[in-house]
């Protein structure tokens, strides 16, 4: 039997002028809408190749995301449960998505803005969160991009200013205030802005141009979007 954690991908139905928003201005909402869908697929089939006990999409959509037709296609394939974000703030709600799953096998959730997160750096998290209470993926922005928690839930969702460069600083501080220590997994690199796209297609760009260490690449529908925004050299 697979105990491993349950794999969430937490993730906003990618709805024109209504996703990444600071790159419409770029991109226009259509593009950034079809770059935000390219980012949770490519994450949902990165963590689904790892066969995980369970792959879980926390949703937050217009409606219910069980009414979602857009999360109902993304579960029948990945094979995935859904569950609602709900309302409120961003740590009220990932610590209700962990919740049901934390106890049981403990849980490993994901953000998707970081469509080139390598599967090594998915793998090592998996492992530190097979080890450790608390396991942190830290971005490069000074937040984080995954979170493990195996057990009840401490107050680390709480007393954080989101959506600023202290988030992961402040988090190991209410980690450490509950007597506890996080483990740190692999540092990446988030895509917000135009500056993190630009660096992202460079980035695509330079392992398209050769062999890919593990011979997958992190993100082909990504790229596929980035080459019909011309903002990545098509494939020879």
């Amino acid at each position: 039997m697979n105990h491993s954690p349950a794999l969430i991908v937490f993730c906003r139905e990618p709805i024109p002028g209504r996703t990444k928003t600071r790159l419409m201005s770029h991109i226009g909402a259509a593009g950034a809408a079809a770059l935000a869908d390219a980012f949770i697929v490519d994450t949902l089939a990165k963590v689904a190749a790892l066969h995980p006990s369970k792959l879980v999409i926390a949703a937050s959509a217009a409606t219910e995301p069980r009414g979602s037709a857009y999360f109902r296609r993304l579960a029948r394939r990945f094979h995935a449960d859904l569950a609602d974000q709900g309302q409120g703030s961003l740590g009220a709600r990932m610590a209700r998505v962990l919740s049901p799953y934390a106890d049981e096998t403990g849980a490993l959730l994901f953000g998707t803005d970081l469509p080139s997160l390598p599967v090594a750096a998915v793998r090592r998290l998996l492992e530190l969160s097979a080890r450790r209470r608390i396991v942190l993926g830290p971005s490069l922005d000074g937040g984080y991009y995954a979170i493990g928690v195996r057990g009840t839930i401490p107050p680390v969702f709480t007393g954080i200013r989101w959506s600023t460069s202290s988030v992961l600083a402040e988090t190991l501080r209410r980690v450490r205030q509950a007597g506890l220590t996080a483990a740190l997994g692999p540092v990446w690199h988030d895509v917000d802005r135009w500056g993190d796209l630009m660096l992202l297609s460079s980035y695509l760009g330079s392992i398209e141009s050769g062999e890919h260490k593990d011979g997958l690449h992190p993100c082909p529908r990504t790229a596929s979007v980035l080459r019909r925004l011309g903002l990545l050299a098509r494939r020879r």
